[in-house]
């Protein structure tokens, strides 16, 4: 198994740790990734369109201000997406949970709260462990 991780900028890096230390704990791989919506638009949605067959099967994504991130990769694929509004700039993180979790019909994105990577990377474990009894008793345990 294999989840991407995707953020905006290289100093998301430390807020989406959390993501990539708690899929890890899992025995789920984290592939960790520095791609932005605005700056690298088309490496955006060639990652996202390709990322099943690539052997991925969700992606978590972090991003501040605008926060397309998130919406630009669910709209390029039908693996499941979190988005993580990151904290920053004038607004600290309300701009990015508004940009993230206002998506238009037909392209989903699951949203964590401000700077939530640890709850992304659980709520894919959540989906994994649906048939995947030894995950569930980790989830399980983990819980206790």
């Amino acid at each position: 198994m294999k989840v991407a991780v995707l953020m905006g900028s290289p100093n998301d890096q430390p807020k989406m740790a959390p993501a990539t230390a708690t899929l890890g704990e899992f025995g789920i791989e984290a592939d960790e990734r520095v791609m932005s919506a605005h700056r690298t638009p088309m490496a955006v949605a060639d990652f996202a369109r390709s990322a099943r067959e690539n052997g991925y099967t969700a992606i978590i994504c972090g991003a501040g201000m605008a926060a397309h991130l998130a919406g630009a990769v669910a709209a390029n694929t039908t693996l499941p997406v979190i988005g993580v509004p990151l904290s920053g700039g004038a607004l600290n993180g309300v701009d990015a949970l508004y940009a993230t979790v206002q998506m238009p019909k037909g392209i989903p994105v699951a949203t964590v709260a401000i700077d939530g990577a640890m709850n992304a990377a659980l709520l894919v474990v959540q989906m994994l462990a649906i048939t995947d009894a030894g995950m569930a008793k980790q989830l399980d345990d983990r819980r206790t």
